[in-house]
């Protein structure tokens, strides 16, 4: 017997070694890691602008302003607001260094309802929605040369748009590095049709093709309504210049890429969405650009000739390099909303072995799945663009408040004050013009969406019901288990 103890009790010596020598190899902490340098950052920012929207939205720009000079006015004016909107941003990232975007600096300048709102909207609408349309316009220009002179089949197109989602999901869940990666690359790829369609619309111009300039102001339709429109449409294309603040958490050195990320990227989109304008001006009237299907497949046939199939193939690249950055920063308000217990408690897990927070890029995913029902591309941008600046405005809102509210907080970087007020007035502009000009009652559906937040936060956030909790619990373990996550270190028990 006392052999037999001995035994035992060397086994579960050896055991427990085992053990202590399996988690000494597993990370000390189960926070994410700071892996994002300045060029990752410099070409998250590039590559989330530049995707669908220099190829869906030049048609509603153009046709929301009636001519081709103004409609450049508006390429322009949109860059100016995206870069003063960076900025906003690049003090509110370095004054308050959390993930999230908008989600942290709402409730450091107004509290939780403001900021469970956001997260409400953003989370269940806002950013999936955007996610869809974005694959969706990468399924249309993959299987547009599969299709000469027709339009692909609906069903192929849903198809392509749900397996782009689920493999962008799939990479943004399994390693940060990874997709980190594939957005450098996917970056790198769609410069090379920007420069393409810049390069030879140089080329053109230089060879006396100015006769879609030639009066360019002529015939334009300047409404209050129409160029909120407008500029909802080209914001479209330059939305996610707030990229870098849902990831601020993993950002190396914050205080300088951040801000420095925007300085690079943002002037570097300015000048090459105004280039392209100008190159499909270079070959097609204003008439023409708004009857194409797709305005920069008809740039390639009437310009590339036999090379015309590089310009779907890159645009496709372009697309799914905007819809990987988008998810990838989503994914983290996901968190970051499960974390401060404003979403499902799972979602803030993150995975053991892959350091992600893989359970919110995944209910991303699937909730990005279900937008891919047929809707009007250029209605959802112009509902999803009214429900984002109500969000951007009351944050740099929250900005100013915060100049007067917490003095003392430290702000590596500090804006002229008259920056956000502009910006602030600007949002309201943009909220209120549409809906003046032609009010319809979609957009009272948008506020009241968002309000109906309020239905979910009082029993589920504030009081935190206990029917709730055990309908959530099981769910919860079975997640972890399933996933292999763990709660953040600032949760862990």
């Amino acid at each position: 017997m006392d052999e037999g103890n001995v035994r035992s009790r060397k086994a579960i010596q050896d055991n427990a070694g085992e053990q202590q020598s399996v988690q000494s190899k597993e990370p000390k902490t189960m926070n994410l890691q700071k892996q994002v340098g300045l060029i990752s950052g410099v070409s998250l920012i590039v590559g989330t602008i530049i995707g669908s929207g220099i190829f869906i939205s030049p048609k509603s720009v153009l046709r929301n302003t009636g001519a081709v000079g103004p409609c450049l006015v508006i390429w322009a004016v949109c860059g100016v607001i995206s870069t003063l909107g960076a900025l906003c941003f690049a003090e509110l990232g370095t004054m308050i260094t959390k993930s999230g975007g908008e989600y942290p600096y709402l409730m450091e300048a107004f509290g939780p309802i403001p900021a469970f709102l956001f997260s409400w909207a953003s989370v269940i609408v806002m950013k999936p929605s955007s996610f869809a349309i974005i694959c969706l316009s990468f399924a249309e220009y993959a299987s547009a040369p599969f299709y000469p002179g027709c339009t692909p089949p609906v069903v192929v197109i849903k198809c392509l748009a749900a397996a782009a989602i689920l493999a962008i999901t799939t990479i943004n869940a399994l390693s940060v590095k990874l997709a980190s990666y594939v957005q450098n690359v996917l970056t790198a790829a769609k410069m090379i049709i920007i420069i393409v369609i810049i390069v030879s619309g140089i080329v053109l111009l230089a060879q006396g093709n100015t006769e879609n300039f030639v009066n360019s102001f002529e015939g334009s339709q300047i409404t209050a309504g129409g160029i909120g429109l407008a500029l909802y449409n080209g914001l479209w294309a330059y939305d996610g210049w707030n990229q870098l603040n849902y990831i601020t958490e993993e950002l190396k050195n914050p205080y300088r890429n951040l801000p420095l990320s925007i300085i690079i990227g943002i002037p570097v989109i300015i000048v090459c969405y105004l280039l392209i304008n100008i190159s499909y001006f270079t070959v097609m009237t204003a008439t023409e650009l708004l009857q194409s299907p797709a305005v920069a497949v008809t740039f390639g046939d009437r310009v590339l000739h036999p090379a015309a199939w590089m310009v779907p193939l890159f645009v496709a690249f372009s697309t799914i390099g905007s819809a990987n950055g988008s998810c990838f920063t989503a994914g983290r308000l996901t968190y970051v909303a499960g974390r401060e217990g404003h979403m499902l408690k799972f979602l803030s897990y993150i995975s053991v072995k892959r350091l992600t927070p893989s359970p919110a890029i995944t209910f991303y995913g699937i909730v990005g799945m279900i937008y891919i029902i047929p809707a009007d591309i250029n209605t959802l941008i112009n509902y999803f663009s009214f429900a984002v600046w109500i969000f951007y405005g009351l944050t740099i809102a929250g900005l100013v408040v915060m100049r007067f509210t917490k003095k003392d907080m430290k702000r590596p970087i500090k804006i002229p004050i008259v920056i956000p007020i502009a910006m602030v007035l600007i949002s309201i502009y943009l909220v209120l013009a549409p809906i003046i000009d032609q009010p319809e009652w979609a957009y009272l559906y948008c506020v009241l969406f968002i309000l109906s937040g309020l239905v979910v936060y009082f029993p589920f956030v504030h009081y935190k019901v206990k029917w709730a909790q055990k309908i959530t619990k099981p769910i919860t373990m079975f997640v972890q288990m399933l996933m292999e996550v763990v709660p953040p270190e600032e949760q862990a028990e």
